[in-house]
């Protein structure tokens, strides 16, 4: 199996409309073990987040593709435990990923709306930062282009995009490591696939517009950062 190409053939099997529901609701149920262990966004709330958060007044962030809610739900526990105001507002236009996500326990200052980027663009909604992760990897060129064109109008201050890196150490460590956990999802075999369609730093930044800037934060993920537009 070569990994010098994306794998864009593939598809994830929790994008199958027709999946086990069962196994997609324990996917997004295992997603908060497995994006603590491998996703670094505690990392990324402390460089990229925290320093412009406040006090005194709530900052807003958007959580593109927000899948089963637990980014969300971390990032407003951490802002809360730093004293910090913060609103997170998770999207999905996925109905499986909307009804689950609203099926968790209810927690002030975060709430899940069943939309996509483009109508929060045609009705006008901003948020201070948008951020998104392990979404740029299920998109076409094309899909991913109008992704960032849409966050960039969506956000006041920021965008972050974090997903993971395409390499053999990667694939290698999550094939075994996940191994024996798991089974009642799609989490391995979607991991999997996953490790396979997704961008290298490099090449991600040969494809976006100026502005954008992918930074990579270990041998296995990385952070798209951009500019708000206007």
């Amino acid at each position: 199996m070569s990994l010098s190409r994306r794998a864009t053939q593939l598809t994830e099997l929790m994008d199958d409309p027709d999946c086990d529901l069962r196994l997609l609701n324990n996917t997004y149920r295992h997603f908060g073990a497995i994006n603590a262990v491998v996703a670094g966004w505690r990392g990324t709330y402390r460089r990229g987040i925290r320093p412009l958060l406040r006090h005194d007044r709530p900052t807003t962030v958007l959580d593109v593709g927000s899948g089963g809610g637990d980014l969300a739900v971390a990032l407003r526990g951490w802002a809360r435990r730093d004293g910090l105001a913060l609103t997170v507002t998770g999207i999905d236009p996925d109905e499986r990923a909307f009804d689950f996500a609203r099926s968790r326990p209810p927690i002030d200052g975060v709430r899940f709306l069943r939309t996509s980027t483009s109508e929060l663009v045609a009705g006008g909604e901003r948020a201070d930062i948008v951020v998104s992760n392990h979404v740029l990897h299920h998109l076409s060129a094309d899909e991913l282009l109008a992704l960032l064109d849409d966050t960039s109008r969506l956000a006041r201050r920021t965008v972050l995009h974090s997903d993971i890196t395409r390499n053999r150490l990667g694939y290698a460590a999550f094939s075994v490591g996940t191994m024996p956990f798991f089974r009642d999802s799609f989490i391995r075999e979607d991991g999997l696939r996953s490790i396979r369609r997704s961008y290298r730093p490099r090449e991600l930044q040969r494809l976006v517009p100026p502005g954008w800037h992918a930074q990579a934060r270990s041998p296995f993920r990385y952070v798209l950062h951009g500019e708000p537009r206007g």
